[in-house]
């Protein structure tokens, strides 16, 4: 069954035209990141935080986070960040409608030759955690808040956006899709100096 629907995901890009050729460049290295040592020279923990966090904000706001966090129940794609072809939606657990989950076109890994990326966790992040037109300032609130970011603490939260399989996806998106920006390491150690340094927020 698998091979059908892959093969009807494939049809549906090549009728994408121009869209199609944008989403299948080839893929490019990611926007570099600033080490945690380079932040080192400002004194105050609180401006080094906040200044920290807007590190943060570039992986946070690239299209490889911001396509699974949007403002509406349809998700986007491709580094321009177009509304999904085809048509879904959330659904009412993030896989999607009933009759059209995720899992009917992504499967447990990303599918090169049809341009469809995939995860054995592929869905929408939660309704509370919708980031796409929002502040940073807006965006940080959200992750320090455990009742929109899955009942999480701050340890919690850097555990997950080191270990979920789906938050690692962003820097292996597959070929025709730009990488999270630095690593995943560096994203870590970023969020980690972030915590260390009292988790300020920028000015919403």
């Amino acid at each position: 069954m698998r091979p059908l629907l892959l093969a009807t995901a494939a049809a549906l890009a090549v009728g994408l035209g121009s869209a199609a050729v944008t989403f299948a460049q080839s893929q490019t290295a990611g926007t570099p990141l600033r080490d945690v040592a380079s932040f080192s020279r400002i004194s105050d923990p609180q401006a080094r935080s906040v200044a920290l966090f807007g590190e943060i904000g570039k992986v946070l706001e690239h299209p490889r986070c911001m396509n699974c966090h949007p403002a509406s129940d349809r998700p986007r794609q491709t580094d321009a960040r177009r509304p999904h072809q085809p048509l879904v939606v959330r659904g009412p657990d993030g896989h999607g409608a009933p009759g059209l989950q995720c899992a009917t076109c992504h499967g447990a890994q990303n599918y090169d030759p049809a341009r469809v990326p995939g995860n054995p966790h592929w869905a929408l992040a939660p309704a509370s955690m919708a980031w796409e037109g929002k502040s940073l300032g807006q965006i940080c609130a959200q992750l320090k808040d455990p009742a929109r970011n899955g009942n999480r603490d701050l340890a919690a939260l850097v555990k997950h956006v080191t270990t979920d399989s789906l938050v690692l996806w962003g820097w292996d998106p597959g070929e025709g899709r730009e990488p999270a920006p630095g690593t995943n390491a560096q994203f870590g150690a970023l969020v980690q100096a972030w915590v260390d340094t009292g988790a300020a927020c920028p000015p919403s």
